[in-house]
């Protein structure tokens, strides 16, 4: 289990190596060409910023060898906003006093009509975390109405224990999204007050129990914000690297979503937004150069919680998947618009808009899953 790893592992000592990475750290790096986690943490720390174009020159390149000059797109399908946690930050919270949601089964074929008719054939269902109301009984009768659309099925949803995620990929399930938001655990305690995903170490074990399951593809990252972002995202690589090496049949994804404002209806609702600040578009970069140095066969995805320009522009510096024209609220497509958001996001633009912006910038845009169109 990577918990008996994690348990070896010291925060404020991670961090203070990293900020204690050096520029001659970083020029023996860059003339690497396999790289392990300590050089990782060169990369993504302060001294590696000034070599950022050098950076991304090498990640291109390293890009364009493993994944060809192609971008992997992908909707998610926001299911329900009902949800028994409580997080700081995000608009689904319990405490939120808003109105609830779950989209019945003639709402999601509506829904995925809608993304059919934009050229989608990968999509991502989301939910709140509510066991009673979405849970393997719910998504597995969702799972069996969308799989003749599309051909690949992810889900982002609460994390499930071995055997529910071994019924699901029965059903379908093609790839889990599971970020552990920090692996700091006194700050995740701030930031996850009540409800079942305040057991970190029940969150911290989901991938092993997904890729037991023999799951085809996991998804890591952290919430960028909550804490350190150097020293989450190290963690992120240490856990990447146990997975890989325990699970070796599974693929891997990795997500870096930053903080985003959210709508709340009460006045005492403490919030992490104005933590956004720790990390600069820059810094954004340098975390996805550094990423596809330190492990080429890694699947990096970008949500339109970016701002338009910026998701144009790193466009073939490593990233490998795009969402675009999405809604994070249920029936967002459809059939209620003006519901609330889980979070606001920054990049309103068509899936045509952002396929034609790919193509542009000499890549073409995928819309069917990657194992399945190029394996």
């Amino acid at each position: 289990m990577f918990k008996e790893i994690f348990e070896n592992y010291h925060w404020d000592q991670e961090k203070a190596s990293i900020l204690n990475k050096t520029a001659s750290d970083v020029e023996r790096v860059l003339s690497k060409d396999k790289l392990n986690l300590d050089d990782f943490k060169t990369l993504i720390s302060p001294a590696a910023l000034p070599f950022l174009e050098r950076m991304a020159k090498k990640s291109q390149l390293q890009t364009q060898k493993r994944f060809g000059k192609t971008i992997q797109m992908y909707i998610p399908l926001y299911l329900s906003n009902e949800c028994q946690n409580i997080c700081t930050y995000c608009a689904f919270s319990l405490d939120n006093k808003i109105k609830r949601k779950t989209l019945s089964p003639a709402e999601i074929l509506h829904e995925a009509s809608i993304i059919k008719s934009m050229g989608y054939d990968h999509i991502l269902l989301v939910t709140g975390e509510a066991n009673q109301t979405v849970g393997v009984p719910y998504l597995r009768s969702t799972l069996r109405l969308l799989k003749p659309f599309f051909a690949s099925i992810s889900m982002e949803v609460q994390p499930l224990d071995e055997a529910d995620y071994s019924e699901l990929i029965r059903e379908g399930l093609n790839t889990v999204l599971v970020y552990q938001e920090t692996y700091h655990r006194e700050r995740y305690k701030v930031h996850h007050p009540k409800g079942k995903k305040s057991n970190f170490d029940y969150r911290l074990d989901t991938p092993d129990r997904l890729g037991r399951a023999e799951i085809h593809k996991i998804g890591l990252g952290t919430l960028i914000g909550l804490e350190d972002w150097r020293t989450d995202c190290f963690f992120t690589a240490l856990h990447l690297q146990y997975l890989e090496r325990t699970y070796w049949k599974t693929k891997y994804s990795v997500s870096f979503p930053r903080l985003r404002p959210i709508q709340t209806h009460h006045e005492d609702q403490p919030t992490a937004i104005s933590s956004v600040e720790y990390m600069s578009d820059k810094e954004l970069v340098q975390l996805i150069c550094a990423w596809r140095l330190f492990n080429e066969n890694l699947e990096i995805s970008i949500s339109t919680r970016e701002e338009p320009a910026f998701r144009d522009n790193v466009i073939g510096l490593g990233i490998t998947s795009l969402s675009a024209g999405s809604k994070t609220n249920p029936g967002g497509y459809s059939s209620a618009p003006g519901s609330l958001e889980q979070f606001e996001i920054s990049d309103e633009r068509s899936a045509n808009e952002i396929s034609q912006v790919i193509r542009q910038r000499g890549y073409e845009p995928v819309w069917k899953d990657w194992d399945k169109s190029y394996s």
